[in-house]
């Protein structure tokens, strides 16, 4: 066969594939967007912008992260579920994503299918603690305090339908004790408060409250959590504590829409894995009271339908619903 005859026959291959076959460029090809449905400065915007920062260098296109906070984080979720299933659009959220689906009468998406889960990043527990007017110093101390307390505990939390909130409201149930719930508009002024001793208690992230801690400004009782946690080793978990099975944490993962590629779906895991899996990284989760988790997309899959039905239980025991 002449290499005239050859050429023709490869032109006449290339001809028949698919248009989208033959002038896909390589992912990705222009600028990505992180879609976080909470406001600037927060755990979650900046776990995003740590991973677009690594993403922008590494992809060699602009990765920028899109704000779009309100409606305990289901405007940014409803943005991402109507974008195009090609890679350019992301989300990166918390476990407010699974709670949505139990708590949320009206919502125009649903949270598992409308979603392709790529990769769970990070998971922050939450940890009970109490202003320092609080007598209690251990686990077992707080609930015998708390049941001789005519008015019950005064547990603060960031809202309705929150994980603090439906966490609170399951340990009323298995510690067999009274108590109310103060909502606050976030951690600050919640935390405010608890340094005031306005409040009891509050089931918060670790985050958030682990200067208080370290500072002894407040009183850190236990951790839902399954292991002690690096930044505070002298702080028992609530199964140490006589409570079994009892963990609750803030989770960070990474999201796209329904209908992403598979192919696509593995890479997009496997440089945020990379990434995640830096020193640096891990440095920084640990500074801010996490645990580096870097789950891959099938795990992730499990991940969400197990949180999915441990969340609709809390909203359920707890009566919270949302129009």
């Amino acid at each position: 066969m002449t290499i005239e005859r050859r050429t023709l026959g490869l032109l006449a291959g290339a001809a028949l594939l698919p248009a989208t076959a033959r002038s896909q460029p390589a992912y990705p090809s222009r600028v990505v967007r992180i879609v976080v449905p909470y406001p600037a400065g927060g755990a979650t915007d900046v776990i995003a912008r740590m991973i677009g920062e690594k993403l922008t260098a590494q992809w060699g296109q602009p990765v920028v992260i899109e704000n779009r906070a309100g409606a305990g984080a289901t405007l940014g979720a409803e943005l991402v579920s109507r974008a195009e299933p090609d890679g350019y659009t992301l989300f990166e959220t918390t476990s407010a994503h699974t709670i949505s689906r139990s708590l949320y009468r009206n919502l125009t998406y649903d949270p598992i299918r409308d979603f392709t889960a790529i990769t769970l990043t990070a998971i922050v527990p939450l940890v009970l603690v109490t202003a320092k007017r609080v007598p209690a110093n251990d686990l077992q101390g707080f609930i015998a305090w708390g049941k001789a307390q005519r008015q019950g505990i005064t547990f603060g939390t960031t809202g309705n339908g929150t994980a603090q909130h439906l966490t609170a409201a399951l340990f009323k149930l298995k510690a067999d004790v009274a108590g109310e719930f103060v909502p606050y508009r976030g951690d600050a002024p919640l935390n405010t408060d608890l340094l005031a001793g306005l409040v009891d208690a509050s089931f918060s992230t670790l985050s958030a409250v682990l200067p208080y801690i370290l500072s002894g400004e407040l009183k850190a009782i236990a951790l839902a959590h399954g292991r002690r946690m690096d930044a505070v080793p002298n702080v028992p978990t609530f199964a140490e504590s006589g409570m079994a099975e009892f963990e609750a944490a803030t989770w960070f993962g990474t999201f796209a829409p329904r209908g992403l590629p598979n192919e696509m779906r593995e890479k997009i895991a496997r440089d945020i894995s990379a990434i995640v899996a830096e020193p640096a990284f891990t440095r920084r989760l640990v500074e801010m009271g996490g645990d580096v988790t870097n789950y891959p997309p099938a795990r992730f899959d499990q991940f969400i339908a197990a949180e999915t039905a441990r969340w609709a239980e809390a909203v359920r025991v707890s009566g919270a619903t949302i129009n």
